[in-house]
């Protein structure tokens, strides 16, 4: 027998092992195998981020070490009721195409088995799917053990992943009828309001570059005045920090994660952060409803970072505008604006030294959540966000998915409640509840949020496209950002997707 013989048998050995090596587990006291092949690993039950839209097996999404992993509920699948993870529960990453998670109850062990171990399942008598098994495996005491296809599973799982329905049409600005609102608002002034110490206040939203959550550390600034808080790293730059409440001469509060950064633009290239106490919304105001700071009040060493007041709600509602120009005048800042550029300077000196530097483009998204999950649209689709009232007018047959209108500046506007749109359960309304308005096509929309949490610039490098689970859910959540230094998955929304055709014609008769 020649070495080249031996070669080929102990291949063909080592082909026949895999083909006949299963690993072995159990979902309700029931046993299954799985061919080993497409078994890339065993892991423990990850959290999840859940998904809208997608079939009730799916559980979530998980981030397996950067990389986005749809976990599945095999008890799901085979009918059987749902129970809480134990010690004992683990996920079989499956790879047949699209790396997939399915959590059984336990895993037993990996055996091997001969072709005359193999028999058919079609007289098996079990309560699980049988057209999901392919054959059993019959033991050393005559127990069986039924071979789980999981080819077949995930197609007939997850098969309606065709891509957007016939009706979905890309909307652009002659698509659809109705008024059009762009000349009657094209005066109107947009605004970021927060609040500090009970107080709200506003800045132009041209000067906003993003809102981020208070960091965890700052640099200390040696010899600042003490509303300069320091210099916090924001991805790849470093960025001074200053405090509202001491720059307007209000009781301190220590900088804690419940806390927001506002990031203002300070030229082309630099930027300084505003440390406030929350955010509450993008406001569009007319001019009329702004008037500069009365003369006996501007001379006041008190209010000279106030430029004017926006008097909304019939004036039951005040808000100071921030000259941010003049906040920021003052030497030291600039002198903290300028250790941060020279400090950022010298590290990116550092890193090309290395060759380790490169510049990543960012997205600017608008984050907001439904539950406990996180939600993205493009910054450029928010037309501008707002509370939601005590009470949404209700209009008769008006579409089942319209909650109500408002009254915006004298237009209607139609309400629509993401939860419910999206397959969520509801909730009752709350204070930290916003509507986002999107203009899709001529027709603007009020979408109802649990909260809107920051802006955030999101590298485009860490954007993928979401898991194709089903075609309603790929039609509407596309892409999923995976921030896995902060072990957070952002499901990215088109505003563009969420409503079709026949929809928005519905809207334009409420509008």
């Amino acid at each position: 027998m020649t070495a080249q013989t031996n070669v080929r048998q102990e291949a063909d050995s080592e082909l026949r092992d895999q083909k006949n090596q299963f690993v072995t587990f159990v979902v309700a006291e029931e046993r299954f195998a799985a061919a080993m092949a497409p078994v890339q690993e065993i892991i423990r039950v990850p959290p999840v981020a859940k998904v809208p839209m997608a079939p009730s097996s799916l559980l979530g999404l998980a981030n397996l070490r950067g990389r986005v992993l749809p976990i599945v509920s095999l008890r799901n699948i085979f009918g059987l009721p749902e129970v809480a993870e134990t010690e004992s529960s683990r996920a079989l990453v499956i790879d047949l195409g699209t790396p997939m998670g399915f959590v059984v109850d336990r895993v037993t062990s990996v055996i091997y088995a001969d072709a005359d171990q193999l028999e058919s399942a079609q007289d098996i008598q079990t309560r699980i799917r049988t057209d999901l098994i392919t054959g059993v495996i019959k033991g050393a005491h005559d127990d069986l053990t039924m071979v789980l296809d999981f080819d077949r599973t995930i197609r007939g799982e997850f098969a309606n992943i065709s891509g957007k329905g016939a009706d979905i049409k890309e909307l652009s600005p002659d698509s659809t009828g109705g008024v059009d609102h762009r000349d009657m608002e094209s005066e109107l002034i947009q605004l970021v309001s927060f609040t500090v110490e009970g107080q709200e206040y506003a800045v132009a939203i041209s000067e906003v570059q993003e809102i981020v959550k208070a960091p965890e550390r700052i640099m200390q600034v040696p010899k600042a005045p003490s509303h300069i808080l320091g210099i916090m790293r924001l991805r790849e730059s470093l960025l001074p920090v200053v405090s509202l409440r001491l720059l307007l001469r209000l009781s301190p509060l220590l900088l804690d994660e419940t806390q927001r950064v506002v990031v203002l633009r300070m030229g082309p290239a630099r930027a300084v952060g505003v440390a406030v106490d929350s955010v509450n919304e993008v406001l569009r105001v007319s001019p009329r409803e702004v008037e500069p700071v009365p003369a006996i009040l501007s001379k006041d060493a008190g209010v000279e970072e106030i430029s004017s007041i926006c008097r909304l709600e019939d004036g039951h509602r005040l808000v100071s505008v921030l000259d941010t120009a003049r906040m920021f005048e003052g030497g030291a800042l600039k002198d903290a604006i300028n250790q941060a550029a020279s400090m950022e300077e010298s590290v990116e000196r550092e890193a090309e030294r290395e060759g380790d530097y490169k510049l990543e483009e960012d997205e600017q998204v608008v984050i907001f959540r439904l539950g406990a999950e996180e939600f993205g649209v493009s910054i450029t689709a928010v037309q501008e966000i707002i509370r939601v009232p005590e009470e949404l007018v209700r209009v008769p047959k008006a579409p089942v998915f319209v909650e109500g209108v408002v009254n915006l500046r004298g237009s209607v506007l139609p309400v629509i409640d993401q939860r419910r749109h999206l397959g969520l359960p509801g909730s009752e309304r709350s204070d930290r509840q916003r509507i986002m308005v999107y203009t899709l096509g001529h027709t603007r929309v009020g979408f109802i949020v649990d909260s809107v949490s920051e802006v955030l610039k999101i590298p485009k490098n860490v954007i993928e496209p979401a898991p194709r689970l089903s075609g309603e859910q790929e039609r509407i959540i596309g892409r999923v950002a995976n921030l896995q230094a902060q072990k957070r998955l952002v499901m990215l929304i088109d505003p563009v997707s969420l409503l079709n055709q026949t929809q928005l014609s519905q809207l334009q008769e409420v509008s």
